[in-house]
Formats: C-alpha cells, structure tokens, sequence
C-alpha cells in the first residue's frame, strides 16, 4: 500500500496592508513556491488576508486581490484553517496603520503559539501590537531610527533579518528571499535550498547579520581609510555631535588634517558633512515618526528647535512643519 501524501509542512497567512512593499512579498512567497515544485508536493500552503478582505494596493501602484479578512483569520485560529505562520507585510507610511482588529488578531495568534513576523516595515505592526517588547527583530535601514525612538523596548537591529524563537522579521527587498530561505532550509534541508536558488538565479545564501546598505566605500565612492572611519565616527555620534578636535582624535589625524582630506575626498568641510548627515537623519525621523519636531531635534545633535529649522530649511528649501504638510498630502492622494 502506497503511503498517504503527508500535509503542508507550514500553512502562512500574508496580511497585507495598504502600500507594502511589492519586492519583499515577492521574494517571500516565490521561494515557496519552488520549495514546493522541488519536493514535488504541496510542503508549503498559503493565503493573503487584508484588514478588511479587500484587494490592498502596494506601494508600486499594484493591487493585489486576498481571500479572507482579519476577522475571519481571527476565527480561523480556532479551527482546522489555523495557520502555523502570520506575517505582516508593510512598505512605506507603516507608522499611519492603526487598525485595532489587526493589531489584536497578531497578538491573539502570537498568544497561541502561533509564529508571527514581518516583512519591510512589518517590525513596526508587530511592535504596534504588543508583540516585540525585549524581543530581537530586523527593520529596513531607512525606517531604523523612527522605530527605535518610537519603540525603545524593541531590541532592533540593522541585520537582514532576525529569528527570535517564533518572531520573524527581516528588511524587506531581497532580504525577505534570505529569511525564507532560512525557513526552508530548516524544514528541508541544504539540498533543497541549493536548488531553489538554482531555480531564483540567487548565487549565494546571504546570512541574517550580512549588512543591509552597500559599505560605505561602495555607497560614497571614497577610498580615503581615514576619511571613511571618520563618516562612521559621525554616523555613530548623531545626537550627541562631537567637536572636530575629538573627531580628529577618533582617527588619529589632526584638526587641519581632517579638513584637507574631507574638501579634497567630500567637496565640503567635516562640519558641513557632519550636519548634512543629522539633517538626514532628521528628515527620515519627520517622515516616519510622530515625534514632536522638538525632540527631533534633540534626537539629531541641534540645541534648539529654531536652530533645527533655520538648518533644514537652508539644505531642504522648506521647514520640518513643511516636510511634514507635504508628507501628509502624499499620504492622503
């Protein structure tokens, strides 16, 4: 007698939530998808829920239709269609979803046993419903410091993704491929992996501590050892700024040393840079927080809210008040 075909190894829920990211739902359920045609039997199962059982449009302008809502999937936990994974998949304006039915279901399922995660921004839904309190987790690059100040009692890191007993998050792009890849090889082994990325034209299984942004020699162009440790000295130092003596101290140069090398290798002064890389970090902390533009100038090094705005304005052509109007007129059109 034939034996019987086994079940899915793992049935996944996808929420999807208005503007993900396209790239990191892609390159989640894709590799699924081969897992299973490798095998040669349905390993994985999924389905894509919304809040409201409504097709969600990406951030990319798609619209994706689902089959099931939040509602039902919170009815589901109680029956034979309870998932053994939920994930959350979020992109850009993550910081402006507050639907208390979603925020409940992922914390009724993570109470259950449930394995919960996030995919892109998905951190930031997941740590909105309780869920990451002293809990490891990985977020895209560019919203790193709107969750930090926004979530403190998250351990968040700027990794590809993170696996923290049944949490699961990563950065999004290509880092959801990695993660899942990390999900197959646990269930199926090295030799699957292998001809799934065959199949994904993938050359290689990034780790989940492999870095998220190109190294900075790549990102700026610069080659300069001394000049480059002295960008990462800023980066590290953004709210509390150092002076260019100390600066200079870090990387064993003197003041007039520092200031040559950065107008020859930057095309501007070491002050220059040092503020142009705070006022960014300012600008991603206005786009994607709720922090009164006071503390964000404190979060970015600058002794008053004026002197902040005075700074912005010269680099941005309009005020953080105006960044913030113009943001919330994209939002709403």
């Amino acid at each position: 007698m034939e034996p019987l075909p086994q079940g899915p190894k793992r049935s996944i829920v996808f929420l999807l939530v208005p503007n993900f990211s396209m790239i990191a739902f892609a390159t989640a359920i894709e590799p699924l998808r081969i897992a299973n045609r490798t095998v040669g039997r349905e390993v994985y199962r999924w389905r894509l829920a919304s809040p409201d059982g409504e097709s969600v449009t990406a951030s990319n302008g798609v619209t994706v239709s689902v089959s099931t809502s939040v509602e039902e999937e919170r009815r589901a936990l109680l029956s034979e269609k309870r998932p053994s994974m939920v994930f959350a998949c979020s992109g850009i304006f993550v910081e402006d979803f507050h639907d208390k039915s979603a925020f409940s279901y992922l914390r009724e399922a993570h109470q259950r046993g449930i394995s919960v995660g996030g995919l892109c921004t998905g951190a930031f839904i997941l740590a909105s419903a309780g869920i990451l309190s002293g809990r490891r987790c990985a977020i895209h690059w560019e919203n790193l410091a709107s969750f930090s100040e926004a979530f403190p009692q998250a351990d968040v890191y700027a990794d590809l993704f993170e696996i923290d007993h049944n949490i699961y998050t990563c950065a999004g792009g290509t880092a959801s491929l990695d993660m899942m890849l990390a999900l197959i090889r646990e269930d199926q082994g090295d030799d699957v992996v292998n001809r799934v990325c065959e199949q994904a034209l993938t050359d290689r299984v990034r780790g989940a501590h492999d870095r998220q942004r190109l190294p900075l020699r790549a990102r700026l162009g610069v080659q300069h050892v001394k000049v480059l440790r002295a960008i990462e000295v800023m980066e590290a130092n953004l709210s509390d700024p150092l002076s260019l003596s100390e600066l200079a101290d870090h990387v064993g140069l003197s003041r007039r040393q520092v200031e040559r090398l950065f107008e020859k290798e930057m095309g501007r002064s070491p002050a220059r840079y040092y503020l142009e890389i705070r006022l960014d970090r300012a600008r991603h902390l206005l786009l994607q927080s709720q922090l009164p533009i006071v503390d964000i100038a404190i979060a970015c090094g600058f002794v008053s809210a004026s002197h902040f705005s005075k700074c912005y304005r010269e680099l941005y052509s309009r005020s953080p008040h105006q960044e913030r109007a113009f943001r919330a007129a994209a939002t709403a059109a």
